[in-house]
Parts: C-alpha cells; structure tokens; sequence
C-alpha cells in the first residue's frame, strides 16, 4: 500500500466512524432505546456511550487534519491546487472540529459532573445540549460526504 493510499483510507475510515458514530446515537440509539429508561438510568447510559465513543473521535479529528493536509501538500502541491471542494472540506472539518471540542470541554464535562453528584435535571440540561451540537455535527458530516463524493464534478 502506498502512502497516498493509505492516507486516504485513514481520511475515509475516520470520517465513517465520526459521523457513523454520531448518526447511530442521534438517530437510532436515542430516539428507540434510551427513551424508554428512566432519566437517571438514561443520563448514565449516555455517559458510558460518550465515554467510549469520544475517544475514537479524538483519534478521528486528529487523522482527519493530518492525513487531508498531506494528501492536498504531497499529491496536488498546495491548497492553491486543489477544488474548491477541498477548501469547503477543510472549512466544515475544522468548524466539526471546533464545535466537538466545545461539546468534550463544556457540556460533557458538565454531564459527567452531574451524573456523578446525581443532579438529574442539570445532567438533561447538559444532554440536551449535547444532542444539539452532535445534530448540528451530524448534519455537517453528511454535507462533507457530500461534497466529498460529488465535490470534484462541480
């Protein structure tokens, strides 16, 4: 296997399992199984999930950067070589980025701490949140697929 082609398999891998992984939770995990347990159940279902889940995601958002950047520097020679498909990529994927790094620093946190002190409504109040942000993550990671996949044929 190449480089090249093993950078891209870690960009695609890694985008499959993010988005992947945020779609099962948000659009099958809880709206099905989870409402039917009582909220403190519930709040410490969602607690274990993220646990296991937000480290892959920290894997996720540091190959999607390093395996993009050097695909765009070692096989097109620079962004100014590159679609704009790629620079809309690269803008979504940081703003991803960036709103998963609020979400990990802030409201999980928050959850976490709720949990633990059994504060059941300020724990909703954190899981809400957090739903809204894997929402709007959710809807931009299809956008990037999109573009992704069809992008290059504007």
């Amino acid at each position: 296997m190449t480089t090249a082609s093993l950078a891209i398999v870690l960009h695609i891998l890694s985008a499959v399992l993010w988005v992947g992984g945020m779609f099962f939770a948000h659009q099958v995990l809880r709206p099905v199984a989870v409402q039917q347990l009582e909220p403190p159940q519930r709040l410490k279902l969602w607690t274990q999930v993220f646990r296991r889940f937000f480290p892959w995601v920290w894997v996720c958002i540091v190959l999607l950067p390093l395996s993009g950047y050097w695909m765009v520097f070692s096989l097109f020679g620079g962004m100014a070589n590159v679609g704009l498909h790629i620079h809309l990529m690269q803008g979504l994927g940081w703003l991803m980025i960036l709103l998963f790094l609020h979400l990990y620093f802030a409201p999980f946190r928050r959850l976490k701490e709720a949990v633990i002190t059994e504060q059941w409504p300020e724990a909703g109040k954190r899981l809400n949140q957090i739903r809204i942000i894997v929402g709007i993550n959710l809807s931009l990671g299809l956008l990037v697929i999109a573009i992704a996949a069809g992008g290059r044929y504007l």
